[in-house]
């Protein structure tokens, strides 16, 4: 049963890719909301028409489910406070806007873009803040008359009250603002389209949002909007002034903020590199929270369990991309074989699979599998660690032949492949006594013995537990390989 005390917004506008930052801006969202047994109410704020794109809006529904997130109110599941759209909910913003013009909690501005830069420039000249002067505030009918009569068109301002406003904020505790810091604000352009600074409290107070969670770099439109809510209590659109709570910053490289602009924020790159929604949620809450000091690895159901905003870190948090992947890897080992295999397998077809379609064993790729899943920190991975399988010939890189074929290779393999041929290939074991033996014939341990033969056999150095490999493959494939592997050494 959904607790009606607690409801939570996550509001992003449909511009380009979904941002890592966006992700864990929701993921708190929906963890504040599930541990709470409240309500998430999902609404795209898409007023931007220049930037907004009906691609990047199925792109954000699309990202959600891939993500595991779910919705109790907003698109394709309506809700109570039906249009969760902020385009179809433009004669709400109108109507609450005259209100606030009658009730004279705004009034119309119309100082050009030319006067307000000039007085800008000469507040900041003289040592004073420079935000707005309130130049229009007070205007005479007259005045007015006489501007309209210019061809003026005005914006419309909310009159900011000439006192501190203090609040509590969840995650950073009790913060001031001064009147002289938070100077009026449009609300309405010239041309009536309304701006975030309207729309996001009015839907937030329509939709009775109990409580903000979002990005720190909106901290400072905070005391606007508490007093807009104090305007819309009193004009009763809202019925509260919900709790609010800044998220720290997400850092990229050089400590610099992570922008939409830098490779790593986009989310298409990690589903694109197969990381896992768990693994890349696990490591999204670590920017900000923890659940012990001494667990980095959890289950998203453990999450919620444990969620509580006032936990989060005010502090800036540094994108470590080793450690998601690393993160990544943990949690494709929690996986069962049978999932694992499952969530491979658009690496194993085309366009990522190298090899053709009639050339893949379902029965290889089962075998292969466990070894496959111990070891990759991404599922894109696998495409190069088991295409030694399925492809007619090795793909031989040519840095690894280089390393491994030293001189008296063809020596090494010629005694291999004899020693190969005699081994028992029911048992790895077997197969790597005979590599075993066929180094100590050349003065060799195992590591160099087998470095030319996992080439010749699957084109790399690195790669899966060698005999395991080659038992998979079968003896008379293997055999094969060695044998033109000679052929080149020999040529």
């Amino acid at each position: 049963m959904a607790n009606a005390t607690v409801r939570v917004r996550f509001c992003p506008s449909p511009t380009g890719n979904p941002h890592v930052g966006l992700v864990r801006t929701a993921l708190f969202n929906w963890a504040f909301a599930r541990h709470n047994e409240g309500t998430l109410v999902f609404r795209i704020e898409d007023t931007d028409a220049a930037r907004d794109s009906e691609e990047s809006y199925n792109q954000l529904l699309d990202s959600m489910r891939w993500l595991g997130f779910d919705w109790d109110e907003g698109p394709e599941i309506g809700g109570p406070h039906a249009p969760y759209r902020q385009s179809q909910r433009m004669d709400i913003y109108k109507d609450v806007a005259q209100k606030l013009l009658d009730a004279g909690h705004a009034y119309h501005c119309y100082c050009s873009t030319e006067e307000l830069d000039a007085r800008r420039e000469a507040a900041r000249a003289a040592g004073k803040p420079s935000g707005y002067d309130g130049h229009c505030r007070d205007l005479t009918d007259e005045q007015k008359a006489a501007y309209v009569a210019e061809g003026r068109t005005p914006i419309v301002r909310f009159r900011m009250p000439d006192e501190a406003i203090t609040f509590t904020d969840l995650v950073r505790g009790d913060i001031t603002y001064l009147p002289e810091n938070v100077p009026d604000y449009g609300i309405v352009r010239a041309n009536g389209a309304p701006l975030y600074t309207l729309v996001n409290p009015v839907d937030d107070a329509l939709m009775e949002i109990t409580h903000v969670l979002r990005g720190e770099d909106l901290l400072s439109s905070t005391p606007r909007q508490i007093a807009l809510y104090k305007a819309l209590i009193e004009l009763g659109v809202a019925k509260e002034t919900p709790a609010f709570g800044h998220l720290p910053y997400v850092m990229g490289e050089g400590n610099k903020k992570l922008s939409k602009r830098d490779p790593e924020s986009s989310l298409n790159l990690y589903r694109e590199r197969g990381f896992l929604p768990e693994g890349l949620l696990n490591y999204l809450s670590l920017l900000g929270w923890s659940l012990s000091a001494d667990r980095d690895i959890f289950s998203i159901d453990e999450m919620v369990a444990a969620f509580d905003v006032t936990d989060v870190n005010p502090n800036p948090a540094r994108f470590d991309l080793k450690k998601c992947e690393a993160i990544n890897a943990d949690h494709i080992r929690l996986l069962d074989v049978k999932d694992f295999t499952e969530r491979c397998a658009p690496w194993l077809r085309a366009p990522f699979a190298p090899w053709a379609p009639e050339d893949f064993d379902e029965a290889k790729w089962q075998a292969i599998a466990p070894y496959a899943q111990s070891r990759m920190k991404v599922l894109s991975e696998i495409t190069d660690n088991v295409d030694f399988l399925f492809l007619p010939e090795p793909a031989v890189d040519e840095a690894s032949w280089t390393k491994a074929m030293k001189e008296g290779s063809d020596a090494l393999l010629r005694t291999a492949r004899e020693k190969l041929d005699a081994a028992d290939w029911s048992s790895p074991e077997s197969l790597k006594e005979a590599v075993l033996a066929a180094g100590e014939e050349h003065g060799l341990k195992l590591g160099k013995a087998q470095a030319p033969v996992r080439v010749a056999v699957t084109g790399r150095t690195v790669g899966l537990p060698l005999f395991e490999s080659l038992q998979i493959l079968g003896k008379e494939k293997t055999l094969a390989r060695v044998d033109a592997a000679l052929e080149r050494l020999a040529a």
